[in-house]
């Protein structure tokens, strides 16, 4: 059972620059280790950690900044709409059944290297056990058989943000249908800032936009005046 409130870990003795101070840059500092508190200090400031390799950690408020916005319960692009509808039949979708499994497939992108370094991973999944850390998963459910995880998104819930770290899919339209459910989800629950970190053209697809760091920094600040529930 997840725990409600979640647990708050035992602080964090390093000290973030102020990334409203940074000009372009991104990178706020680097530290050779990182723990659950450190994490949450850091989310809390608007940086999170990017590691490159083990025992080297940076930690990044990128400018721009990439958002889904919540407060707009607009149309999804066609795509997403589409694979929707086809995940009506197919797919189950739950909420934090698999978070250690989804951590793991998106750290596998063969060719490409991951941030989700061991440290990271054994960290992350400390929050969740902690009630910050949370999941959707999608599964496919054959008509007989074991159902398979073919899709899924991850990242910390922090007072009304919620930062998405990762997502993966297995099967074609899967990581859509992760991204479009879990938006939901979090503007049904009362989340107000859905923060998917940095840009790239499939978030630019799936409707998230780049705000400066500035007004990044603002929402960030309403949202930790929020405590809403992210599970049941």
């Amino acid at each position: 059972m997840i725990p409600w409130p979640p647990v708050e870990p035992p602080a964090s003795q390093v000290v973030f620059p102020d990334p409203s101070q940074l000009g372009d840059e991104w990178v706020v500092g680097v530290t050779r280790t990182l723990t659950p508190g450190m994490v949450l200090q850091a989310y809390r400031m608007g940086i999170f950690p990017w590691p490159t390799r083990p025992g080297i950690i940076p930690w990044a408020s990128p400018e721009p900044r990439m958002n889904f916005p919540l407060e707009q319960a607009g149309r999804w692009p066609r795509t997403v709409r589409r694979d929707l509808k086809a995940a009506q039949t197919r797919w189950l979708i739950t909420f934090d059944e698999a978070f250690a499994d989804v951590m793991r497939a998106c750290a596998k992108r063969p060719g490409e290297g991951t941030w989700i370094i061991d440290d990271l991973f054994a960290v992350y999944l400390q929050l969740h056990e902690m009630g910050w850390g949370h999941s959707i998963e999608v599964w496919e459910q054959p008509e007989a058989g074991a159902r398979r995880l073919i899709g899924g998104l991850y990242g910390l819930a922090v007072g009304g943000l919620f930062a998405g770290e990762s997502m993966f899919h297995r099967e074609t339209g899967a990581s859509k249908v992760a991204f479009a459910r879990m938006a939901e989800h979090l503007r049904a629950r009362g989340f107000t800032l859905f923060d998917v970190q940095a840009h790239s053209d499939h978030l630019e697809s799936l409707g998230c936009v780049e705000v400066p760091r500035a007004l990044y920094l603002e929402r960030l600040r309403a949202a930790l005046e929020v405590n809403p529930r992210f599970g049941p």
